[in-house]
């Protein structure tokens, strides 16, 4: 399946909150432009349920070291706080959960409503997440789509599944080794909010991507 994204951004420093704590971050001043340009990206198997332990098995396979029991914790601080610097102020939420990283990515920033391209001003954020996942690539990377609960069921599957493909397919581009990669979409599924306002259904539109290390 290929992935085609295309278009012209320029990102200028501002005030943006945590859509999650409700902070106010400040806005890293990046200046960008991709004008008239394609952004092309062959995306194969990244969608489906290869496990973790296949995952692990391939990336050992071609020669990609697992980390050392010890220096899992350290690997992982390393990688966490280089994803807070780079993502400052982009409006993306990051968690940690033991030796898991988080990262959170609203859809109202990511995707314009009802698409699945990402949004041209959004470029910089996922290629600075693509920088950093380069740099620490002892990691799995697990990608998944969620959606509200308003509208059909099947609709709102295709479509978290369509993000999630749209948000690998970008870091592939990034050359982010697919093999990697575990896409799904949970459509409704897994709420993190109540849908009964729209603060909540705002909440359960988003993607996410779980970074684990390779052991």
């Amino acid at each position: 399946m290929v992935f085609v994204a295309s278009g012209s951004l320029i990102l200028t420093s501002c005030q943006t909150a945590n859509p999650y704590t409700g902070e106010a971050q400040r806005a890293k001043a990046t200046t960008g432009a991709v004008v008239g340009g394609v952004l092309g990206a062959v995306v194969g198997g990244l969608a489906g349920n290869d496990s973790t332990d296949r995952r692990q098995k391939a990336l050992l396979g071609a020669g990609i070291g697992a980390i050392a029991g010890g220096g899992i914790g350290a690997y992982m601080d390393k990688q966490e706080a280089e994803l807070r610097r780079e993502l400052e102020g982009s409006g993306v939420g990051i968690s940690r959960s033991g030796n898991q990283i988080n990262l959170i990515m609203p859809g109202d920033i990511t995707f314009a409503s009802g698409s699945s391209s990402v949004r041209g001003q959004f470029y910089a954020t996922l290629t600075s997440v693509a920088k950093v996942l380069n740099k620490y690539d002892k990691t799995l990377v697990d990608i998944t789509g969620h959606t509200d609960s308003v509208g059909q069921r099947d609709y709102n599957y295709r479509l978290s599944q369509s993000r999630a493909n749209s948000v690998a397919g970008f870091l592939q581009s990034k050359k982010v080794n697919s093999q990697r990669f575990r896409v799904s979409g949970q459509g409704p599924d897994a709420p993190v909010a109540n849908n009964s306002s729209a603060e909540g259904r705002q909440a359960n539109r988003r993607v996410t991507i779980q970074l684990a290390p390779l052991t």
